[in-house]
């Protein structure tokens, strides 16, 4: 009887018994075709041998050649370590983890292949754990193919798994693993011929094709990936809009007031937006809407709106940020629009004084507190809401799904589904944006308020800091304001605060005549507000900060932003930064110091954030360079990572995928609920989110 790949377990396998299962697990890989979508994650070329005189670090090499010695070398680690020449060079093979008798293999005079990454160790240049076999002298090399290199885990080795790959492939057939994608099934690059290919890339199949992602048989994956992930979006986003949602008037007199006593007037794309917006919450169906906008284009006061018509209609509004700081600044703005209005705001965050916390959670609970600005304290179990008609997520992508699942679910207890309002700063490239977020429907404020002026970015080495601080002192002088941001690679707090004390200290000194403020993320939150108060009404001239000023804060009067180490952020994050200066009608500038010398990306990044200030050309060349997975921020829970499919280079394959989804969810519901299986086991726990 033929059994489905998906249906049998790993442990069908030659020498698979629960141990091995439980490391294959690891990766995911519980059934046999689970292994088959665990595509390779890159190739290696050994098709040639390299001399050892040609040989570098980080360069991945076939070598050729006799062992001149073998010896345990003692140590902090003990190590086999065997000396390898091929007569032009010579070259260490190194092995920590190795078994009494494998010094054996490595008898003086024995001729060998060896396979791996050069690296500089305590003998010069070494391999570390190459793969190896005995050979003779001008033994032909095999047929001329790419080997695959999959993603791994601990105690798990690329020969094992490539071993285990290939018995895999021998129950792979059209009965075992049917073919799911409609108009494929007879072509000649069908789902069999193409898991074939790029699991075992015949001798002539075209190696820079393969190497560089573009082969027809990736592509055919590909195309099948994003369209399972197509419908996986289409079945969250059908599953939230079955349950109805509270039906909010569509015309708003609080609305109306708050805009009256409002210093400006909305841009013809805040109107827009937040028409959009009205509309929706007229529905029983609960929005999902995303706002994109740049730096500075007025997301909150359309987000305020918003809450307006919630309220008006006597709903709970709940807005979320990702840090302290930017939500600390969401709570300033919203008390300073709704107080006047007689709408109190409540503050709920993870640092409260337990008095303050509890006085919150019981305004919430008896529905008192109509708007509710917090950090993920908001989702908490403790947390009770009377009457949840909107939530509002800023920065959402720095939230996990599951976080996001767990604040929707607690407008639900009516039996209604709140509406969701998701902002973001960073600014999305379209295809992201698909792909991430296709469960959502895109509103985008792509105009800036009027008094905005445009920041002059310049790129100084680290040797000019001198230039840079009297430029400082120059601006403050002039009755202008200045940032300062310390920025750390290691993601640690407490380092970025040690390191932005270390600056803030030794700016005091060469600017005694400045008043001088610093923030970080190791602050009380009501010494950083004072702080950020303080430099909001101009009592501060220079403000030192890690990067937690990221998102949020705004100060019209500050003109000049200086960026120490800039080349280790993203580019993202660095338009992030600069967005904080040019917020009011003043020339503003933006410095780049970096450490020389620059690496080929940080150059490229360098000269992309002087050559446009346009966010949504920076995010595009952003997804180039660094990948969905980080211009969204985090590998969150729950956000795909693509196995085979490369969303900057697949872009022409996303829309006809999203139309085929469409399709294939209307008529051939089961195929594709089988395709999400195939491609995205976890999908149906996030369905709700």
């Amino acid at each position: 009887m033929t059994h489905l790949l998906a249906h049998t377990s790993v442990q069908q396998l030659k020498g698979v018994g629960a141990a091995l299962a439980e490391k294959l697990a690891k990766l995911g890989l519980t059934t046999l075709q689970d292994m088959m979508f665990h595509l390779p994650r890159d190739y290696e070329d050994r098709s040639h041998i390299s001399p050892i005189c040609t040989a570098h670090a980080g360069a991945t090499l076939m070598l050729e050649g006799e062992v001149l010695a073998a010896d345990v070398a003692k140590g902090k680690r003990q190590s086999l370590a065997v000396r390898f020449s091929d007569g032009t060079g010579s070259i260490t093979l190194r092995f920590y983890h190795f078994y009494p008798q494998q010094k054996e293999h490595f008898q003086r005079g024995t001729r060998m292949r060896i396979f791996g990454e050069i690296r500089l160790g305590a003998s010069g240049m070494e391999m570390y754990h190459p793969e190896y076999k005995t050979v003779q002298l001008d033994e032909p090399l095999p047929d001329a193919n790419l080997t695959a290199i999959y993603p791994t885990t601990e105690g798990l080795t690329q020969v094992r798994l490539r071993q285990l790959m290939t018995e895999a492939l021998s129950h792979v057939s059209a009965q075992t693993l049917p073919e799911l994608m409609p108009n494929y099934a007879n072509s000649r690059l069908n789902l069999l011929n193409a898991l074939h290919i790029v699991h075992n890339p015949p001798s002539n199949s075209n190696r820079e094709l393969l190497l560089s992602g573009i082969h027809p048989a990736q592509q055919r994956l590909a195309f099948e990936e994003l369209t399972a992930h197509q419908i996986s979006l289409m079945q969250r986003r059908q599953h939230i809009q079955s349950i109805p949602s509270p039906t909010l008037k569509a015309d708003c007199p609080l609305a109306q007031q708050l805009l009256a006593k409002l210093p400006f007037q909305l841009t013809n794309a805040q109107q827009r937006v937040w028409g959009e917006i009205a509309a929706d919450l007229t529905l029983n169906k609960p929005m999902l809407r995303l706002i994109q906008g740049d730096v500075g284009s007025g997301k909150t006061i359309v987000a305020a709106l918003a809450a307006c018509h919630a309220v008006a209609s006597n709903w709970q509004v709940a807005l979320m940020a990702p840090t302290e700081i930017l939500a600390e600044q969401h709570f300033v703005n919203f008390s300073a629009w709704f107080n006047d209005l007689g709408l109190p705001v409540a503050w709920l965050s993870g640092k409260q004084g337990v008095k303050d916390r509890n006085a919150s959670l019981a305004k919430i609970e008896s529905g008192e507190a109509k708007i509710v600005v917090g950090t993920h304290a908001l989702f908490q179990e403790s947390v009770q809401f009377a009457r949840l008609g909107l939530v509002i997520i800023d920065e959402q992508h720095r939230f996990g799904v599951d976080q996001r699942l767990a604040l929707r679910q607690k407008g639900e207890k009516l039996g209604l589904s709140p509406h969701q309002l998701v902002m973001t700063a960073t600014p999305i490239p379209r295809t992201l944006a698909m792909s991430a977020y296709g469960d959502l429907d895109t509103s985008v404020i792509d105009e800036l308020p009027p008094n905005r002026t445009p920041v002059t970015t310049v790129a100084l080495p680290n040797a000019r800091r001198a230039e840079v601080i009297e430029r400082v002192r120059a601006n403050c002088l002039t009755g202008k304001q200045a940032y300062w941001v310390c920025t750390l690679i290691e993601e640690s707090e407490q380092l970025e605060a040690q390191a932005a004390e270390a600056i803030y200290e030794e700016l005091q000194k060469e600017l005694p005549e400045l008043k001088l403020g610093l923030v970080h993320g190791k602050l009380k939150a009501n010494d950083k507000q004072a702080i950020m108060k303080a430099f909001k009404l101009g009592e501060l001239d220079l403000l030192v900060a890690t990067t937690v000023i990221e998102v949020g804060v705004d100060v019209p009067n500050s003109s000049l932003m200086i960026i120490e180490n800039a080349e280790r952020l993203g580019l993202a994050q660095l338009h992030q930064l600069r967005g904080r200066v040019g917020r009011g009608s003043t020339v503003s500038y933006c410095v780049l110091m970096y450490q020389s010398p620059l690496s080929h990306m940080g150059q490229e990044r360098l000269a992309i954030m002087r050559a446009t200030t346009d966010g949504f050309v920076i995010a595009e060349k952003d997804l180039e360079i660094r990948g969905p997975g980080e211009v969204l921020g985090t590998k969150q829970t729950g956000l795909v990572t693509f196995k085979v499919a490369n969303l900057s280079r697949d872009q022409q394959l996303l829309k006809t995928a999203q139309q085929l989804a469409k399709t294939m969810q209307k008529d051939q519901p089961q195929q594709a609920q089988a395709l999400v299986h195939r491609w995205l086991p976890n999908a149906p726990k996030y369905v709700a989110v």
